[in-house]
């Protein structure tokens, strides 16, 4: 016999469906407890807030892209590693499309959501980088973590609207951005580099 689900498995699944059938912003925590089943007691136990359902929902859809090994994928270019994980990405998301499209919504008329929404996705770019191999630590990583944050937000934009099978807009949309991404990181590098050589010339004369 099968395991019911706990709690707050059950609570966030609620969540979800009420968040596309109703809205995410209307829904109220009570709202769940009810549809859920639970006590308001346990639902408090689970999370705290709507936002802790968010960052467990973050969290989830990590564990999903986290769970697939990139080893095929090491010889290939950092682009084309990041694209294929940021895609895994987007497809775990599929079953919660019409929920994130209510959440996203909803933040757009909330700036403090807003805020703790992006904060959220940084965290989870991070190990987004980190499953495509490319550092995420230090000064470097938290820009990288950030400028991925603001890429993913753009391609969602494509893919909430974006109804075919194969996500074919969606990928065009993920490989511009990443392509732009490319090469603003190489112009980068190469005026790091030159401003390295200035500063060494002036220092040897």
């Amino acid at each position: 016999m099968a395991r019911k689900p706990d709690p707050a498995t059950r609570a966030l699944d609620a969540a979800l469906k009420i968040a596309a059938n109703t809205g995410w912003r209307d829904m109220a925590l009570g709202d769940v407890a009810r549809a859920t089943g639970i006590t308001l007691g346990q639902l408090h136990e689970a999370y705290g807030s709507k936002n802790a359902m968010l960052d467990a929902l973050s969290a989830r859809i990590d564990a999903v892209v986290l769970a697939d090994s990139n080893a095929d994928l090491a010889d290939e270019p950092a682009k084309d590693r990041l694209f294929d994980v940021l895609m895994r990405r987007l497809e775990a998301q599929a079953p919660h499309r019409a929920a994130l499209r209510s959440i996203a919504r909803a933040a757009s008329g909330d700036p403090l959501a807003g805020i703790a929404g992006l904060c959220r996705l940084q965290r989870s770019m991070r190990w987004m980088l980190e499953a495509a191999d490319i550092d995420s630590s230090g000064p470097g990583g938290r820009l990288r973590c950030r400028a991925l944050a603001l890429l993913y937000l753009d391609v969602m934009r494509v893919w909430f609207a974006d109804d075919s099978e194969d996500l074919g807009r969606t990928m065009v949309a993920l490989d511009r951005r990443l392509a732009q991404a490319d090469r603003a990181a190489r112009r980068l590098a190469g005026l790091g580099s030159l401003v390295r050589r200035g500063e060494g010339q002036q220092a040897a004369a």
